[in-house]
């Protein structure tokens, strides 16, 4: 079986657990998650199946979207609601829903983000968890992420929490927003809770449980499940070529377009009855494109 599976992830596994529970329910071990999700956060979580493991770098990098709870009033090490707390300011006045809509607003855009400490970024050949835990410092490298909408949902002064909505380039860290939304309203802060709710095409609705997935199985029904590499792909620009150019596609050529057959900040899909490569434009003439990744 090939295609990408919407998994619904519970709370209390890893990415890479996911990946283990369904290597036994699909019996293959060609199967790869498409950006990790944190043990305790639930939400969606592609999976590719089979040859869909091959695209799997083009879905980690889809936009996602989060319901995130943020917690005034403390600071943790992890930015979440399991580290040991590590500032902490009592919250007299929590901020009115109009102040908080206005700071979201100033997150609206490209911003800055430098990845918490405790995360799998690497620096130096090590990932800053390695460093945390033992509690060695290092410098952390700044990247620009971009939150296309970002929306007040709930607002609870009694806790001292509010939790919103986001959408968001791949890379986005939610536990460093949270903080430093925290920040711009003048407190501490963390997120306190998390949910998934999109990435790329698959929503919430879409997605499968692991229950489900067994019972699929038992069925003889698993394959339902799968979503095509094609449709997974939507989003980028396609193109339907004749068995002469699946042959230069197939041998990896570079080809000749027209100037605007696509998008020039989108890949191009290439197939005829299947998937046969992923193209670029050619960075020195833009009636030709490359291949960025052939499939056949």
């Amino acid at each position: 079986m090939n295609g990408i599976l919407p998994l619904w992830k519970p709370a209390g596994l890893t990415s890479h657990d996911c990946v283990a529970k369904l290597r036994r329910i699909f019996q293959t071990k060609k199967v790869g998650h498409t950006g990790t999700l944190d043990p305790e956060v639930e939400g969606v979580l592609g999976i590719c199946i089979g040859r869909a493991t091959r695209v799997s770098p083009f879905l980690t990098q889809m936009d996602k979207t989060y319901i995130a709870e943020c917690s005034l009033g403390q600071a943790t090490e992890t930015e979440d609601a399991h580290g040991a707390v590590i500032d902490e300011k009592e919250v007299e006045c929590f901020p009115s829903e109009a102040e908080i809509v206005d700071v979201l607003k100033t997150f609206s855009g490209e911003i800055i983000q430098v990845p918490p400490m405790y995360s799998a970024v690497k620096v130096k050949g090590k990932r800053l968890y390695e460093y945390a835990r033992n509690n060695e410092y290092v410098e952390r490298p700044s990247r620009t992420v971009e939150i296309y909408a970002i929306d007040l949902l709930h607002v609870d002064s009694n806790s001292h929490t509010f939790s919103f909505s986001v959408k968001c380039s791949a890379g986005t860290y939610i536990r460093t927003l949270c903080v430093d939304i925290g920040k711009a309203l003048g407190f501490p802060a963390h997120m306190s809770q998390l949910e998934r709710t999109e990435v790329g095409p698959f929503t919430a609705s879409e997605t499968i449980t692991f229950d489900e997935l067994e019972q699929l199985k038992e069925t003889g029904q698993l394959a339902q499940s799968l979503v095509s590499i094609e449709d997974a792909l939507i989003s980028f620009d396609r193109m339907n070529v004749d068995q002469v150019t699946a042959k230069k596609v197939s041998h990896g050529q570079k080809l000749h377009v027209e100037k605007d057959s696509f998008t020039s900040d989108h890949l191009l899909v290439m197939h005829d009855e299947e998937l046969l490569a992923i193209y670029e434009r050619h960075p020195e003439n833009n009636d030709m494109i490359k291949p960025y990744r052939v499939f056949v």
